[in-house]
């Protein structure tokens, strides 16, 4: 699902692969992910990051100032649990960002509208949607770092930064170049189709 290490395996046609990136500068972190589909995968895997890459764009929505974590946190539920059947994993959360990549608040995908701390504008947080095709519940491999789906079952994984704000957020990152290189990219397969 998110977090392994590089191994002999080489990637194949169809396979479907979240990269996730830090950055850091000038004394602040910057977190941002994205799923790639490679020539070859199944509809099912598309529609799945197509739905999870939506759920994102729906926190985002709710990510102003006067609303509260768990309004970001059941957009991006609602969307993928109640028409799509796909499971929210629980146990990894998007988060604040600033001087330390993880900071408070933590931003689940689930959760109750209405519940939560309250967001206030000029905190930064990320909002990072991981959804599964089947199940929710996630393991971990021995190396206590690499994160699999219980079921076996592909997961896609998106994540952008934003600045609560009034009326509506700021997005601090950005997926134009991704999505235009994927469009020009005969290996790769957009989400979007």
């Amino acid at each position: 699902m998110v977090h392994g290490f590089p191994n002999g395996r080489e990637l194949a046609e169809g396979d479907l692969i979240s990269v996730d990136i830090g950055v850091y500068k000038n004394g602040y972190h910057g977190d941002s992910a994205y799923s790639f589909a490679l020539a070859g995968t199944t509809d099912d895997k598309l529609q799945l990051m197509k739905v999870t890459k939506e759920s994102l764009y729906k926190g985002i929505e709710k990510a102003v100032a006067g609303n509260r974590i768990g309004d970001v946190a059941f957009a991006v539920q609602d969307h993928c649990e109640k028409p799509n059947r796909y499971g929210v994993v629980r146990e990894l959360v998007g988060h604040g960002l600033g001087k330390k990549l993880h900071e408070d608040p933590q931003v689940p995908n689930f959760g109750k509208r209405g519940s939560g701390a309250k967001m206030n504008e000029g905190l930064v947080i990320a909002i990072e949607p991981m959804v599964n095709l089947g199940v929710k519940e996630v393991w971990y491999d021995k190396d206590g770092w690499t994160v699999r789906t219980k079921d076996g079952k592909v997961s896609a994984h998106y994540e952008h930064n934003v600045c609560i704000r009034k009326g509506k957020a700021d997005l601090l990152s950005s997926f134009e170049a991704i999505e235009k290189t994927e469009k020009d990219n005969e290996y790769l397969v957009s989400s979007y189709y």
